[in-house]
């Protein structure tokens, strides 16, 4: 007994040493630790630009599903609502693009993202499209997998499939939370790093403020 706590012990030990002497490494590349920040804000950006877009070409639309409450979302004052989403999606794209008040505006945008998958996605379950098996499906998701293979079969029967999918496979859109949650996190991250050093605006600015002190 006394062994193997001995051995459990000493491959412990040898572990903290090695990822000590890793992080070492690690930290030699901190001078690039822009870059993750800079990442996160390039991947945002077109995302909540394509969203805001979309809301605003569309707004009554938008502001009348909102506001239903049998085929919408049943949400109070719907044009409101409606403005001040599509005005924080559209102003936090370019904001999230060139790195201004990113911590600030990372607030109203993950409220949105919340709101967002606890009122449309949270009842589609996790998956975003519906063809993985797993722990993650579930009877929607199986019911639509077993209708996409019907549709496959009706469109290699009577259409030419191999054009219909020359430029991707057919999938079934689950609309579960996978997205909403992967934007969720990767805000969430903005939040507490802020925008990154270098190539953001919040960067230079605040350089400038702390010189004139």
């Amino acid at each position: 007994m006394e062994a193997k706590r001995w051995q459990y012990d000493n491959l412990i030990k040898h572990w903290v040493a090695f990822n000590s002497v890793a992080n070492q490494c690690f930290d030699k590349v901190k001078c690039l630790d822009f870059s993750a920040p800079l990442l996160l804000r390039l991947y945002l950006a077109p995302v909540f630009w394509m969203a805001g877009t979309q809301k605003l070409m569309h707004f009554s639309d938008t502001a009348e599903w909102f506001g239903n409450s049998e085929w919408g979302l049943g949400l109070p004052v719907p044009w409101l609502m409606a403005f001040l989403v599509t005005f924080f999606e559209l102003t936090g794209s370019v904001f999230l693009l060139v790195g201004f008040s990113v911590r600030l505006m990372s607030l109203p945008l993950l409220v949105i993202i919340l709101v967002a998958a606890l009122t449309v996605h949270w009842r589609n379950g996790w998956l975003a499209i519906a063809g993985a098996t797993g722990i993650f499906a579930t009877e929607r998701t199986q019911g639509a997998i077993e209708r996409l293979e019907q549709a496959r079969t009706i469109l290699q029967q009577y259409g030419n499939y191999d054009w219909l999918t020359e430029h991707g496979n057919f999938v079934v859109l689950n609309n579960g939370i996978e997205f909403a949650a992967t934007y969720f996190v990767m805000l969430l991250s903005l939040f507490f790093i802020g925008s990154g050093r270098y190539v953001s605006l919040d960067y230079w600015l605040d350089r400038k403020f702390q010189n004139k002190r």
